[in-house]
């Protein structure tokens, strides 16, 4: 595993509660890659490999708008290591959870 990313996708509709289906919609997309992923409540980690990872981002974004989502702002930070290994999500988290 050589990289991973953190994303938020928060689209510009006013109604809450449809900014919560249409960011479900995008969890549901990560969750069906297969990848590790963790949903903390402002952004999603997932961790793999970079170009899989890239493909998932591009994605994220194609996903909102099909659920209906006309215009969006989307975060991403990215780790990203070449040559071996970056910190798991279980290593940088799970001390801090109870």
């Amino acid at each position: 595993m050589n990289a991973s990313v953190a994303i938020q996708v928060l689209p510009t509709q006013t109604d809450e509660e449809e900014v919560i289906r249409i960011v479900d919609e995008v969890i549901d997309y990560i969750k069906s890659t297969g990848y590790n992923f963790y949903v903390g409540p402002c952004e999603t980690s997932i961790e793999g490999d970079y170009d899989g990872l890239m493909e998932i981002v591009k994605n994220c974004q194609l996903v909102a708008a099909k659920a209906g989502c006309k215009a969006m702002n989307t975060y991403v930070k990215i780790s990203y290591k070449p040559e071996g290994e970056v910190l798991t999500i279980d290593k940088k988290v799970t001390k801090h959870h109870r």
